[in-house]
């Protein structure tokens, strides 16, 4: 009876070994399985949060088949205490094993909101705003001028929140000095910048930065995204430019980028300034006369007087022979690039094609086509005028 009864305890225990073992196997399939979720979420992971909460969160978001499997897959994969706050873009059909690695994996968040401060040429504004997991597209929740404007209360609420992004955006042909002021502005960063840095050294470009960084640092990284893109596109210069250094390309740039906001016409920008060169000619343009007057330091606000044309600084090209002798503006790559691979043309001359610059110019090979066009746009501002 004895040897009966052992013998069906030793059968209970093998099916029940199997049976544990087939529901392991049916727990891992589930864990790396195609989840349920159609569409993608924005996850929020609070500080102080857990794997629990995370998982009921999962479950009511039915991104989760089961927060129990959720659990003691993390658990077994070791990263239950990898769990970092923040906000993930967990995409549709994401696995639970892949949701565990997006929210462990670095604690950078991927979706939800985002503060950019946004440093322009004639406007420095602040943006809030939050990802659509639907589109991976950002919907703006507020933009504000914040020496102008009392900043709204979506820009408080976001501030408050731990996992809101922060983001400083540099437009191509702000200057130097309107970078360190609009950055001494933001209250996010901490520290000072020791000195205005060399106009044109700055790289315009899109920064990610975190409360408490150091503003001398991000200008640092600005300037070494700036040499690094001057040094390659030096390095793949056209031949026979006449252009001595890097640093006259970067001048030459500058020029480029305050000329025009217009982006298949940098190259026909940059070689009407170079034929000019070439040619021994000055280059005689309007913004080199605007910051022998600012200096960089603000817009000038106003259109040029004659007397201005003709007055002498280290900046007029209508003065000076060849290139002055710093940038004016801090360029982006595009006029960086144009600068030493212009188009190929025989241009000396433009203008404005109409009163909305973003319309381009009309460029002309002799004096007579020139002035044909500078007549079109005198036509143009006088019927303005007379509006």
């Amino acid at each position: 009876m004895w040897r009966h009864i052992a013998s069906n305890a030793i059968t209970l225990l093998i099916v029940i070994v199997f049976l544990m073992g087939g529901l392991i196997l049916w727990g891992q399939s589930q864990y790396v399985a195609e989840g349920p979720l159609e569409e993608p979420i924005c996850l929020r992971v609070e500080r102080g949060s857990n794997v629990t909460r995370v998982s009921r969160s999962l479950e009511d978001e039915g991104a989760i088949s089961s927060g129990t499997i959720f659990r003691l897959g993390m658990d077994y994969a070791d990263k239950t205490s990898q769990l970092k706050a923040g906000s993930y873009l967990v995409p549709g059909g994401a696995s639970m094993a892949e949701i565990a690695d997006i929210i462990t994996r670095g604690g950078a968040s991927t979706c939800g909101t985002e503060i950019v401060y946004r440093i322009g040429v004639t406007r420095s504004a602040v943006q809030v705003r939050e990802l659509d997991p639907a589109t991976s597209r950002f919907v703006e929740l507020a933009d504000f001028d914040p020496v102008a404007e009392e900043a709204p209360q979506a820009f408080t609420q976001m501030r408050e929140r731990g996992d809101t992004r922060y983001r400083i955006a540099m437009a191509e042909g702000v200057t130097s000095w309107q970078v360190v002021d609009a950055l001494n502005r933001i209250d996010v960063l901490e520290g000072k910048v020791p000195e205005i840095p060399a106009e044109g050294t700055l790289a315009p470009d899109s920064y990610e930065v975190r409360v408490g960084d150091d503003r001398a640092a991000l200008i640092a990284r600005m300037q070494e995204a700036q040499q690094v893109l001057l040094a390659a596109a030096w390095e793949s210069r056209a031949e026979g430019l006449p252009l001595a250094s890097p640093e006259e390309a970067l001048i030459l740039a500058s020029i480029i980028e305050k000329e025009t906001g217009t982006p298949e016409e940098r190259g026909q920008v940059a070689s009407v300034f170079l034929n000019r060169l070439e040619r021994g000619m000055r280059l005689q343009t309007d913004p080199t006369v605007i910051y022998g007057i600012t200096e960089g330091q603000g817009v000038l606000g106003r259109g040029l007087r004659q007397s201005e044309l003709r007055g002498e600084t280290p900046w007029n090209t209508y003065v000076i022979e060849g290139l002055p002798p710093t940038p004016i503006a801090n360029p982006g790559r595009a006029s960086i690039e144009a600068a030493v691979n212009p188009a190929d043309t025989d241009f000396i001359y433009f203008v404005a094609k109409t009163l909305d610059p973003a319309d381009g110019h009309n460029f002309a090979v002799t004096l007579e086509e020139h002035n044909a066009n500078v007549a079109a746009y005198r036509q143009l501002e006088a019927e303005r005028a007379n509006e």
